[in-house]
This record gives C-alpha cells, structure tokens and sequence, in this order.
C-alpha cells in the first residue's frame, strides 16, 4: 500500500539520561551534541532565508520530548500581554516557533500543536481535522517552555511530557510523523516569512501528509 504521506523528510531524536526544566540556556550539553535541522521556506524546498535562519533540535527520555530553537531576526513582533500563565489565542498571528507532533501516524488527521513566541507566551491545541471545530482549545499538555532574546537571535526551549498526547513512553524504535514552523513579520500569508522544516508546499501549515518522520535512537 502507498504511504499516506508524501514527505521523504526524515530524523532521528537521542535519548539524554534524565529528564531537565527548560530555562532557554541553549549552551547546556544536552545540545551540543544534537543534530540541528534546518528550517526553509514553508512553500518552496530547499529555499533559504538567512537573514532569519532557523534551526530545531530535538532529545528525548522516555517521558518528555525536548525541544531548542535557533533564531536569527532583525526584527521582533509579538503581543503585549505580560499573562504568560494563560495560553495566548491566535498566538500564529506573530512570531512564533511551532512544532506538529503525529505519535500516531496511522491517523494522520490527528496530531497535537505547540507554540511559543518571542517573550515566551503560548498555545498547545489537539487537532483533528475529521471533527468540526478541528482545534481543541481546552486540552492541556501541560508542556514548559523558556525564551531568551539576545541582539540578532531569540532562542526557545521547550519539555512536551508525552502522556499528554496519549504516549504511556517514547522507546528506541518508535517512528512519530512531526514538522517544525516558524512565524515571522507582519501581514497576511504572502508578506510573512513563514518557515518549515518539511515544505508544506500550499498555503498553510497544517497539511500533514507533509509531515516528516523522527524515528527514536537509544
């Protein structure tokens, strides 16, 4: 049978042997050894823009999912509020990092989102896109998250406990279906500087047939 996806985008995630509270200092070791991917423009593969160039990481224990950002700016544009208690609505209207995680791939229409922006506001939705409305604003990962600006870079770090999304562990061997966003700029769709780590190729990021595949190593 044909797969159901058509990304050929593909990583592996290392497992790091305790589980750490995020606190955006990307220059613990954890990191210096994790492969960092690339992000390029959501529509056109291997696009660049590198005057805001993005790159993920990703480690693992087999309770939380781990993830860093990378990100180059010349400008930053997110929402006022100081609330960081509450998840921020429309929080994809600014800048923001995003990750789409699928533990399931044999269901493709439903995988679970993650944001953070800049000054580190926040969402995490459930999607379906079988059901109507497709977003569930009332699920709670319970996921943590920490932002530091610096002159020319923000980073992001963010600890996604995988019982959140239905997971009892990750193990060596499993293969999940993920893509990695960034929103950048002011405007609508074709004035953003919109990134993935799989190009979606249309016009919105939530085209999960492109999502790429993370397989789990020891």
């Amino acid at each position: 049978m044909a797969s159901i996806y058509t990304s050929n985008y593909t990583t592996s995630a290392y497992s790091i042997p305790e589980n750490f509270v995020p606190d955006a200092d990307l220059n613990k070791a954890v990191w210096q050894d994790a492969p960092k991917l690339k992000l390029e423009h959501f529509r056109k593969p291997k696009s660049y823009i590198p005057r805001i160039d993005t790159q993920v990481a990703i480690v693992y224990t087999p309770s939380h999912f781990y993830l860093a950002y990378w990100c180059k700016y010349f400008e930053i544009n997110h929402f006022k509020s100081e609330n960081l208690d509450v998840e921020f609505w429309q929080l994809w209207d600014k800048d923001v990092v995003e990750v789409f995680i699928n533990p399931f791939p044999g269901q493709i229409n439903t995988y679970f989102e993650f944001e953070v922006a800049p000054n580190n506001q926040w969402i995490d939705l459930a999607i379906n896109l079988d059901n109507e409305p497709v977003l569930d604003v009332n699920w709670d990962s319970g996921f943590t998250h920490a932002t530091r600006i610096y002159t020319k870079t923000w980073v992001c770090e963010m600890s996604i406990p995988v019982k959140s999304m239905g997971v009892k562990q990750i193990d060596p061997g499993m293969n999940w279906r993920i893509n990695f966003y960034r929103c950048d700029g002011i405007g609508n769709v074709e004035q953003r500087r919109l990134l993935a780590w799989s190009p979606t190729l249309g016009n919105s990021f939530h085209i999960p047939q492109r999502f790429g595949t993370i397989n789990f190593q020891k």
